[in-house]
């Protein structure tokens, strides 16, 4: 693989023992194992306060959505495994979400996701394992102009899910979400060769 491809992985919830902290990490073996150079990020690290456009006016961006911007824009797609709250995305993914889409003078608009390609996954002790919550994710980074990959993979039962070591007890899954992370690598690096070739022939 010419290029490193550089990725971001981060699950929407801050719970130490998050079952979709464990996925994500199912996935980054994958991605890793295809040659990329994946930073894992952990939300709660960024203390982010809910969004408030007031707070925003006064104090200016938070020092924790500036971290997260400048990941996002520095690397060259993202794999987030998100948890299903009720039917829906958590709001601790939403809120870094909308933090990150805050506009600056210096900066494109939504710089950290136009045009980069994504993954996403979930893990839920229930029968669906988060699927119905990957819509709302898939469409709102959709609608920032992100890539989404048509491939998803959600793990229903997630509590019993996991082997001690972190894999998953399936291995037919544990294929599917190491996949993810290998698909997400091949892509980033197709992407990069057609933009080198489409700038030595203009």
């Amino acid at each position: 693989m010419a290029y490193t491809p550089k990725i971001l992985a981060f699950a929407g919830s801050t719970r130490a023992e998050s079952f979709n902290k464990k996925l994500i990490r199912v996935a980054v073996k994958g991605a890793e194992a295809a040659g990329a150079q994946v930073t894992i990020l952990d939300l709660r690290d960024l203390a982010l306060p809910l969004f408030d456009g007031d707070d925003e006016s006064a104090q200016g961006l938070h020092p924790g959505a500036r971290k997260f911007k400048d990941l996002l824009i520095v690397h060259d797609g993202i794999m987030i495994s998100s948890p299903e709250y009720n039917s829906s995305i958590s709001g601790v993914l939403k809120n870094a979400l909308d933090w990150a889409s805050r506009p600056s003078k210096t900066e494109k608009p939504l710089a950290g996701f136009t045009g980069k390609p994504a993954v996403l996954m979930s893990a839920s002790p229930g029968a669906l394992g988060g699927l119905r919550g990957l819509a709302t994710v898939r469409s709102i980074i959709g609608n920032m102009g992100m890539l989404v990959l048509p491939e998803q993979v959600a793990v229903s039962m997630a509590h019993e899910a996991f082997n001690p070591d972190g894999s998953l007890k399936d291995e037919k899954k544990q294929a599917s979400v190491e996949d993810l992370g290998n698909k997400l690598a091949a892509i980033i690096v197709k992407l990069k060769a057609d933009t080198q070739s489409a700038a030595m022939s203009s």
